[in-house]
């Protein structure tokens, strides 16, 4: 028997058998799963691709997929999936480019034609068509009639004119996005933001806007933000604003080590049909391969200030304090928070699972009160990484005092 047949054997539906193709080093039990379609112009590679049971697979058009780890009921319609994660429901639609270091949570969906790249879509956070949307996180509601929504032909501008990409954006955060209960954010269409920016919950950025700068207040309507025509000298190597640049990066670094926390102390309560295990590593693997990339980033970042001719405060103190931000950065990927926050939520936790509920009924049915230990818990991560990197810079304490 076939590869082919050996799936449609264990209840895989392949409609046209002939136009499916399976790389010869995919285990098969990884994909052999009930429910699952796989339609014409389907083609799947790399060892890692795991599919869960009830998967919709070229609905609208061929798929490639290579090392993507896919949820139960995910539909990815049409397009390119590399390196990726897609949990329960999600959807990408007609045309999709979805590649290393992405993450779509349950329900998180997005319409044709969206490149995504180290991009994470908490539970539900839609996005419209025609968008390019990398090198971000984003959170922020309740439900499906209740989500943060980017609109159609919106931009995240993700690389700088000086070439480096130290530019992810945080829209919402970790510690109060994953507890659910958060307003909603709104990008409008035909915008885009200017990375690294943080932005609010309850933001709405109106259509057409370009933004540049960090939204902090929440419940906010943004609007009108144009530049005023004109011309000045560019020199390559200047970066202006690197305080901001910076501390955006190592909030964002800081919300992506506490979210790894989230996943392996409250998500791995789950394990289950839902979540199964293999889609659980995968889900790992692919923040963890995040984190890599915005360390890598900042790196890069710090290599491009040895190189330039301006060589006071942090233009000179970061590339020199390179090896010991280094270090820091990587002691934290053992750091659990504080224990007093962490103790406290994980008992809540444990009287949440054991009614069997879902994780998004779990997280939902969180009071308040229990929901803001979990917050605390995952904001002090963040603090104690931003704190600790921060001491490694005095230009950039002398800036904040």
């Amino acid at each position: 028997m076939d590869r082919i047949s050996q799936l449609i054997h264990s209840g895989v539906n392949i409609p046209n058998p002939n136009a499916v193709t399976i790389s010869d080093d995919i285990d098969l039990s990884r994909i052999a799963h009930q429910g699952i379609t796989l339609h014409p112009g389907t083609t799947i590679r790399g060892a890692n691709t795991f599919i869960a049971r009830g998967t919709q697979i070229g609905a609208e058009g061929p798929v490639t997929i290579e090392d993507c780890y896919i949820g139960p009921e995910a539909k990815l319609k049409s397009g390119f999936f590399s390196g990726s994660t897609f949990l329960k429901k999600a959807i990408c639609g007609l045309g999709a480019h979805i590649r290393q270091g992405t993450i779509l949570e349950e329900e998180a969906s997005v319409a044709h034609t969206v490149a995504l790249k180290q991009t994470i879509l908490l539970p539900f956070v839609t996005l419209g068509s025609l968008i390019n949307f990398c090198d971000c996180l984003m959170a922020g509601g309740t439900d499906r009639k209740n989500h943060s929504e980017v609109g159609s032909s919106y931009i995240h501008f993700n690389f700088t004119p000086n070439q480096d990409k130290a530019t992810p954006s945080l829209i919402g955060d970790v510690p109060h996005g994953v507890m659910l209960k958060q307003r909603p954010i709104f990008l409008g269409g035909q915008g885009g933001l200017v990375g690294p920016c943080r932005i609010a919950y309850g933001t709405v950025l109106a259509a057409g806007t370009i933004y540049r700068n960090d939204q902090l207040v929440e419940n906010q309507l943004v609007f009108g933000e144009k530049l005023h025509s004109g011309k000045v000298p560019f020199i390559p190597g200047i970066y202006h604003g690197l305080n901001r640049i910076l501390k955006n990066n190592f909030i964002y670094i800081g919300n992506l080590y506490a979210l790894a926390q989230w996943y392996r102390h409250v998500r791995a309560h789950f394990i289950g049909p839902d979540m199964p295990q293999q889609l659980f590593d995968g889900l790992q693997k692919t923040l963890s391969n995040a984190i890599n990339e915005r360390i890598g980033q900042l790196e890069h970042l710090s290599q491009k200030l040895l190189h330039t001719d301006a060589k006071e405060g942090l233009r000179q103190e970061f590339p020199a304090q390179w090896p010991a931000i280094e270090m820091v950065l990587s002691a934290m990927s053992t750091y659990n928070g504080k224990s007093e926050y962490y103790d406290a939520f994980m008992e809540v936790l444990e009287k949440r699972t054991n009614n069997g509920a879902s994780y998004i009924e779990s997280i939902k049915s969180l009071y308040s009160g229990e929901a803001a230990i979990g917050t605390q818990w995952l904001q002090s991560i963040v603090e104690r990484l931003v704190s600790d990197l921060s001491n490694c810079l005095s230009s950039m304490r002398q800036k904040e005092k």
